[in-house]
């Protein structure tokens, strides 16, 4: 039972006092700066410490210290929104288990730039141009997301170059692929273009146990958002590719039968 002081009884007058008491009884506990969630477990202080194993040897003990206690630690569930491009950058994340995409809305439908496995930095681009998001970001499937208060993150890639270095590198690769996958998107056909993006997929994540399916869950909207089409176009084609045994379908998961012939489709553009 939480107990609340008279005196603070007495400021808060009549339905003020129970909207209020109501609010504290029923937010989701937090401790040592993570939220707790029911769709899975927080890691612990030795887990997280492995997790941003880079960040934490790229500077001193007293400044990885301050990171661990104003870090947040949350799950995202499938679906949900973790920032929307035009807003302003407060935060920096680190995806540390599952699955985020990078998109920009357009006409109708988004697109898909990118899409991010762990343990991967994002959201900091806008913070370093000094700008607002031009992308927004959302979780593939249940995530768990380490947020950083980007004042705290600005300050460190001014003090340690090399944390700098951390972030200019993955900076710089996720420019390289967003520029491959912009000559994808703008100059090959369907075909081409949904080839491109399982070996996109099967690259970002490799498979199962199996060695042939994805690794992943992908939906046909985000699939065909992934390859710049429409859904019943990328249905159509992965239909196309099935009846070709170049892949099993089931679901949202797809194996690849034949990885040469996509390669193939893909370099033919």
């Amino acid at each position: 039972m939480l107990y609340v002081p008279q005196s603070y009884k007495k400021f808060l007058y009549g339905q003020t006092y129970l909207k209020v008491f109501s609010y504290i009884c029923t937010m989701k506990s937090t401790f040592y700066g993570k939220e707790t969630s029911d769709m899975a477990t927080i890691p612990d202080e030795n887990e997280i410490r492995e997790i941003l194993k880079d960040i934490l040897e790229a500077i001193d003990e007293k400044a990885g210290e301050e990171l661990l206690k104003r870090m947040i630690v949350r799950v995202y569930r499938r679906g949900e929104i973790i920032f929307n491009e035009e807003k302003t950058p407060r935060q920096m994340f680190c995806l540390a288990k599952g699955k985020v995409k990078i998109y920009k809305n357009g006409i109708g439908r988004s697109q898909t730039i990118n899409i991010l496995s762990s343990v991967s930095y994002f959201g900091f681009r806008a913070a370093i141009a000094e700008g607002k998001y031009l992308t927004s970001a959302a979780a593939l499937e249940d995530s768990l997301i380490i947020k950083f208060p980007m004042p705290l993150m600005k300050e460190y890639a001014r003090t340690y170059p090399r944390m700098t270095y951390l972030f200019l590198k993955q900076l710089s690769i996720l420019l390289g692929k967003a520029a491959e996958r912009t000559v994808t998107l703008t100059q090959k056909h369907l075909r081409a273009r949904l080839a491109d993006s399982m070996l996109y997929l099967l690259d970002c994540y490799g498979t199962q146990s199996d060695g042939h399916t994805l690794a992943c869950s992908i939906s046909r909207e985000d699939l065909a958002n992934l390859s710049n089409m429409t859904t019943n176009n990328a249905i159509r084609t992965l239909s196309q590719f099935a009846s070709e045994n170049l892949v099993t379908l089931n679901k949202r998961s797809i194996r690849i039968e034949n990885i040469e012939a996509l390669q193939r489709i893909s370099q033919l553009g």
